[in-house]
């Protein structure tokens, strides 16, 4: 069942879009958990802070159904906030087609560990978590690292890009990944100074013809309740819907 969200933005705590609410359409979003724990009541806030946005959650392993053809036209943007790793080659192929045909995808933190595998996953998403070395074109990579309840200073790195646009730089406290696999190809919209963490935090990428994006953080409440990570992440869906 979809939570739709733009009928109870009176109750709940609404980011400022400095007017870009008005005239915007409802954008549908099929957000996929499974595979790593989380405060699913947090979690749920985060989503009622955003107006003008439809959220419907799925979980593995039928997440995956929801990539096939005939379910498509039911949903504006995939947000993956799952850690999984197994999928069969009729969900690969309904996801590349998807993407291939401008479906809009986001990437939030744990996701960036999905689908290790499955190299097709980094093209899509720009950039991953390695749970162990790997070598890529022939440079051996080391695993990424984690740690959590981090002090980390937000720097916006390309303020004119719509997924940034009107913010500046923000303090988090929230779990931080280094050693992240990027390609260089990807455009970064936050950095940070704090050495226990990659220094892209987020990105900006196309994948065929859909936008995409990639946001490290988003471990917990300490981020989901933060103004400007909730503006982030509502820009962000807007954008890769090709509404912004």
């Amino acid at each position: 069942m979809y939570l739709t969200l733009s009928l109870i933005a009176a109750m709940a705590p609404c980011v400022s879009m400095e007017g870009s609410l008005e005239a915007t359409r409802t954008i549908r979003v099929l957000v996929v958990t499974g595979g790593h724990d989380f405060d699913r009541t947090g979690f749920d806030a985060l989503w009622r802070s955003l107006r003008d946005i439809t959220v419907r959650q799925v979980a593995h392993p039928e997440a995956h159904q929801w990539f096939a053809r005939e379910k498509a036209n039911d949903y504006d943007v995939i947000v993956c906030y799952d850690m999984h790793q197994e999928i069969d080659q009729t969900s690969r192929d309904n996801l590349v087609r998807l993407l291939k045909r401008g479906k809009g995808l986001m990437v939030l933190h744990h996701a960036l560990e999905n689908y290790q595998e499955w190299d097709e996953w980094h093209r899509m998403a720009g950039g991953r978590f390695l749970l162990t070395p790997k070598e890529v074109n022939g440079v051996r990579k080391p695993a990424s690292t984690w740690k959590d309840d981090v002090p980390v200073r937000v720097r916006v790195a390309a303020p004119r890009h719509p997924v940034v646009r009107g913010l500046t730089d923000f303090d988090l406290v929230d779990e931080v990944y280094g050693n992240l696999d990027l390609l260089p190809t990807v455009t970064p919209l936050l950095k940070t100074d704090e050495p226990t963490s990659h220094p892209v935090i987020a990105w900006a990428h196309t994948y065929g013809r859909s936008r995409v994006v990639a946001i490290q953080p988003g471990h917990g409440p300490s981020a989901w309740t933060n103004p400007s990570y909730q503006k982030l992440l509502y820009q962000a869906i807007r954008w890769v819907a090709g509404s912004r």
